[in-house]
Parts: structure tokens; sequence; C-alpha cells
């Protein structure tokens, strides 16, 4: 197809809508469902679009539909499109949290469930009682989620997520990984040597994508485990605690919950590079009023936050913490 011979008088452009749920999707009939169409109408769609593009645009390999490099190369310029076409229409108007009702879906562990969506939960009750949040654990497929509007936000360690720089991104805040033991339990002293952390009973620690990155950075360092239990994170606090286990634990989860434990915390005998927590969302959210209001709110709270973690430490709720480092990354509210 020529651009420069194209008469937009004759084109329908809502099939850039079709074709940017189909690239999205890689499926007729997820891409039908997004759009609130039958199958049918959505393969004529695509016969549409491969007749405006003179290109198959997708073709079946096994189970899996396949983009075209063509189509590849438009996805983004689609995509950028709608995006302005979207600012454009948008309502002027600003997001009123008190009045309005909605539900987000975020995408977050139970550790980023403990330390930042209960204190948002909390806010939320009292600035926007009709809003909702629902949480989702981490996945495989979190990208393609977020991509596929199945989810709003993703809130998630950097680490573990190495296709971030292809989402709207800001950074949060980092997080350290120290050792946790039962306030009681006499094997431990005040120090913490490498041998002790390799054969005391160790809790281990999974996440819904794969190996955590705690246990990935124990793995690169070679360092061996006595391995007795394996569980999630935000659990560590609970199980390690009146037990004679060992393991390691997010600062902000065990400070968030000191009250609920009977933890001390100890420096690991190894060097541990700190967590870089990410929130992201699409393109195509930058100019929804309530998704940018909710952004907003998450940054402010976690400000709040950084303030009283920070009084906790001064305070010497855990043993010789120092700040973390914050790294700048690409992205804004």
């Amino acid at each position: 197809m020529d651009p420069s011979r194209v008469d937009l008088n004759r084109v329908d452009l809502n099939l850039l809508v079709a074709f940017d749920a189909l690239i999205s999707e890689r499926s007729v009939t997820h891409a039908a469902r997004r759009m609130n169409v039958g199958q049918s109408a959505m393969s004529s769609t695509l016969a549409r679009l491969r007749k405006l593009f003179d290109d198959p645009l997708l073709f079946r390999d096994g189970r899996k539909m396949i983009a075209t490099p063509l189509a590849e190369s438009l996805a983004k310029q689609v995509r950028d499109v709608l995006d302005q076409i979207e600012s454009i229409l948008a309502d002027g108007t600003d997001f009123d949290p008190a009045r309005a009702q909605r539900t987000f879906t975020i995408i977050a562990s139970d550790v980023l469930s403990v330390i930042l969506l209960k204190p948002l939960r909390a806010r939320l009750a009292i600035e926007a009682p009709s809003v909702r949040v629902r949480v989702s654990p981490p996945a495989v497929d979190d990208a393609e989620r977020l991509r596929r509007n199945q989810a709003d936000i993703v809130v998630t360690p950097r680490e573990a997520f190495p296709d971030y720089p292809s989402f709207r991104n800001t950074f949060l805040f980092s997080d350290r990984l120290l050792c946790a033991v039962d306030r009681h339990n006499e094997a431990v002293g005040e120090e913490l040597s490498l041998e002790q952390f390799s054969s005391l009973p160790y809790l281990a620690t999974s996440c819904g994508r794969s190996i955590t990155t705690a246990e990935a950075q124990l793995d690169r360092l070679g360092i061996s485990r006595n391995v007795e239990f394996s569980t999630t994170f935000g659990m560590v606090p609970t199980l390690v605690s009146g037990s004679r286990m060992i393991a390691l634990v997010h600062e902000r989860l065990a400070l968030a919950i000191a009250d609920q434990t009977t933890l001390r915390l100890l420096e690991p005998p190894m060097p541990l590079q700190p967590i870089h927590l990410l929130m992201l969302w699409t393109s195509s959210a930058g100019t929804d009023p309530g998704h940018t209001w909710l952004r907003r709110r998450i940054l402010s709270l976690v400000a709040e936050l950084d303030g009283a973690t920070g009084a906790q430490r001064s305070l010497g709720t855990s043993s010789r913490l120092e700040d973390c480092d914050q790294p700048a990354v690409a992205g804004a509210a």
C-alpha cells in the first residue's frame, strides 16, 4: 500500500482499532471478545485489513497466530496514533475519586500487597469509597496481560521483569534483603556466619513467575542452603516466627508487620543486591484521568511509607539497617 496515494475518505479508520486488537491478542477469537463483536465479524475485519495493507498480517503456525514483519513494524505506529486520538477525545474533566465507581486490577505479589496495597486500600476507603482494587498474583504472562488490558498496573521488581522498558514505568522504591530468625533462636548470635546460613534449616521462597530474585542471587553466588520448607515471600515472617528456620526477608515487609511477629533481623553474611520496585502501565492508559489519579496516589503513598520506614529504622526496629540506593528509571506518572 502506497501511503502517498491513500484517500482517507475511503478508509474506515476503525480498522486501525481492530488491527491493534488483533496484533495485541494474536487471536481472532480474543480480539473479537476484546472489541465485543462476533468471531465471524472479526474474521471479516481481518480480511479487510489484509486487503488494505496487501499483506497477510497474521498467519497460523500450529496453534499460534504469527504476525508478519509488516504487521510487527506497524504495531507501534498504529498504537501511537490511537493514543493520540484517545488523548484528543478524552474527557477533559478531572477524575473525582470521591464519586467515581471503578475497579482497577493490579498485578502484585503478596509482599507488595502487605507493604503497599494494604495501606492503599485503607486510604481509598476514605478518599474513594466506590473505587475497588482487584489484586492479581504475578504470573509468567504478566507482560501479555498488561498489553491486553487485563490489568491496569503491574508492580514488580525490576530484576524479575526484563521486558519493563517496553512499558511506561516509574521507580517506586528499593528494598533490602535481610536474614530473619526467631528472636528466641539461640543457635544464632548477634551476627550470622556463612556457615550458619548454609547449615541451619532454611525457608526457601518461590513466586508465580519462577525462582525469586533472592534465591536467584544465592544461586549465582553458589550459596548452599539446608532447605526445610518453601513458601511465598509474604509468608516468611509468619513461618519463621517461633521456628528454628532462617530465611531471607524483605526489610519493608518485616517492618510493616513487626508487631505481629517475633523476628530478629540480621545482616546477610553474603553480598546481596537490593530489589528495585517499579510500577508499569501501558501507553494507552496514560491519558486516562482515573488511571493517572491512581498512579499519583500510589506515588504519594510511597513517599508517606518511606518516611514511616525511616522512622522505624531510626528507632532500631531492625539491626544495622542502611538506606537502599534508588536508581533512576525512565517513566513518569
